[in-house]
């Protein structure tokens, strides 16, 4: 019998468990330096040291309840799975769909089992060994999850999860205010940490208190600088409607076939109400109009065969 090693790749799960332990340590460490330790006693000093104390504290409050709501968001959505014995529909079916949406109304499961044609036709359909289903375009196995995933971009220790079409946005989100965060921390605990050297010195501060302001600078650049070259990749990989999986197919195609320009990739991601852009959530009528968000069905260039 061939020795299969991805079944091994699941005991990654039980590490991520500690990364989410990890990832309250940091939290914990960076609230009691930068707001118990440092500036929140400065808010009763009046004047505008206070002011100052005030901008920090809820800048730091704000940016920790959207980077906690993401987080959690990215670890306990679904990123989606093919439905059980999924199928691609026909082309037959696909015409009485797209008659269907010009008389106004698409029914939700030849919806969410169909490339419509007036999104690009229809799409490349694999088969899943493992899983023993078909896969709908741009659908891969985990490993670690032991499924198929819908747009699958990868498995995230960080969240215990995988990354695909269902929670990639608040992914995204996670990024994003996790490198503000971080970066709001590093520049307020700066100052203190240059401090830290003559306070060792004259030990004018507790041990204990110099070194977690110490590991709290440290940790926070640390997560700063390895965060800003995640979001630039992830941002080229959002401009042009590519998966992380997806880097190399892209590289053989002359044209992308998913790349619909940069305004619409951004859309197939982050909906089209912007007031819903910078929060975890969807609204529910790009929930309905949007395919791609569910993963099954992707739009495609007009110009590229799919």
């Amino acid at each position: 019998m061939a020795l299969n090693p991805f079944k091994y790749c699941s005991g990654l799960r039980v590490l991520g468990y500690f990364m989410i332990l990890l990832v309250a340590a940091i939290i914990a460490v960076s609230y009691y330096a930068v707001v118990v330790l440092i500036w929140g006693p400065q808010l009763l000093h009046g004047g505008l040291r206070s002011v100052l104390s005030i901008s920090i504290v809820t800048t730091f409050h704000l940016l920790l309840i959207l980077l906690t709501w993401s987080y959690l968001m990215v670890v306990f959505q679904d990123p989606g799975s093919v439905p059980e014995n999924w199928r691609p529909v026909m082309q037959e079916e696909n015409m009485e769909t797209s008659s269907m949406a010009l008389s106004g109304y698409v029914d939700p499961e030849s919806r969410n089992s169909t490339a419509s044609p007036s999104e690009g036709g229809r799409q490349a359909v694999g088969y899943c060994s493992r899983c023993q289903n078909s896969k709908p375009p741009r659908c891969h196995h985990c490993s670690v999850c032991q499924r198929c995933v819908l747009k699958m971009d990868h498995h995230c220790v960080w969240v215990v999860n995988c990354v695909g079409a269902q929670n990639y946005k608040f992914f995204l989100l996670f990024l994003l205010y996790t490198f503000l965060e971080t970066t709001l921390d590093t520049l307020v605990l700066l100052p203190h940490f240059i401090k830290f050297f003559g306070d060792a010195k004259s030990r004018s501060t507790s041990p204990g208190n110099l070194a977690l302001t110490f590991l709290a600078f440290v940790i926070n650049l640390a997560f700063a600088l390895s965060l800003i070259c995640f979001l630039i990749m992830h941002a080229s990989l959002l401009s042009s409607n590519t998966t992380t999986i997806e880097v190399n197919e892209k590289k053989k195609a002359v044209r992308w076939k998913y790349d619909l320009g940069w305004k619409k990739n951004f859309e197939q991601v982050f909906g089209t109400k912007k007031v819903f852009w910078f929060f975890p959530l969807f609204s529910k009528e790009d929930l309905e109009k949007i395919t791609a968000l569910h993963g099954l069905d992707f739009p495609t260039r007009s110009d590229v065969e799919a």
